[in-house]
């Protein structure tokens, strides 16, 4: 572990402070250095965007796999990292704990936990379940030592019936049970995000922004949003642009996707800048 951890993690919990910042969502140990050197004061993993570069759907990398990925970005970057930690990869608290700790162990500074079961016939875990859960994470971080912060997430715009009363409910469940930031992706209006910056206060508030979105992160600061954060959406970008120029070559026989691309040089450059560094 490298080791600067500590301050890394000290550093992670003052950006909750105040104001609001953007945590980018690398993908690969290039995307983190590039997005350091684009001066984001912190980053978090996606699994989605782990699980493309490894050719699998979201959701179907494994815990060891996941924890490799963990240790490679945070070994990439000298910035604090938070952990997409899916559901904690356990179906037991107890199991939940165990990987936590593991996850800890890769010099993570944040570790989100959604409340999602990988079961299509039942989506969700109950509030109580998923308080049990986050109880465990929260133990399981306290008796490392590692003060990592734990994010709850709530999945149930996403998974459940859409209602922004039921993720209020669900995150000031979590709040309660241990959770340092809190979490509903899927959010769309003001009214909504409002309404669970209010809910939870004084705890600070994640905001996903996955596609183009009505409001700028200084709205989003208005609103009282502390972080900002863009899940997959910067590796959908990077395979937006591979699959154009791949199916051009593919299906057309022509290279026109090739001419809108930056020179080998260009990239080699700016990580023979970053290993000076």
């Amino acid at each position: 572990m490298p080791a600067n951890i500590a301050e890394r993690r000290r550093i992670f919990r003052d950006l909750h402070e105040s104001g609001c910042f953007v945590i980018p969502n690398p993908w690969d140990a290039g995307s983190a250095r590039y997005l350091q050197h684009l001066g984001f004061k912190a980053l978090a993993t996606t699994s989605s965007g782990c699980a493309w570069a490894l050719g699998l759907p979201d959701n179907a990398v494994g815990l060891e796999a996941m924890l490799a990925h963990l240790g490679a970005i945070v070994r990439a970057t000298t910035l604090p990292v938070n952990a997409d930690f899916e559901n904690g990869y356990g179906a037991t608290p107890r199991e939940v704990a165990r990987n936590v700790r593991l996850a800890t162990e890769t010099g993570i500074a944040g570790v989100s936990i959604e409340d999602s079961t990988g079961d299509a016939a039942r989506p969700l875990f109950t509030i109580d379940e998923a308080v049990v859960r986050l109880r465990a994470a929260r133990r399981a971080i306290d008796e490392a030592g590692a003060d990592v912060m734990l994010v709850g997430r709530a999945e149930n715009l996403w998974l459940g019936d859409g209602n922004v009363q039921e993720s209020i409910a669900r995150l000031k469940a979590y709040a309660g049970a241990g959770a340092d930031c809190l979490y509903a992706p899927g959010t769309k209006t003001r009214e909504q995000i409002e309404a669970i910056v209010k809910a939870v206060a004084p705890k600070p508030v994640n905001v996903l922004v996955g596609s183009a979105a009505p409001f700028t992160l200084r709205d989003l600061e208005s609103m009282g949003v502390r972080r900002v954060s863009v899940g997959g959406a910067l590796a959908r970008a990077a395979w937006t642009g591979f699959l154009q120029a791949a199916r051009e070559i593919s299906e057309q026989g022509t290279f026109g996707a090739l001419s809108r691309t930056i020179s080998g040089a260009q990239i080699n450059g700016l990580f023979r800048e970053q290993c000076r560094q």
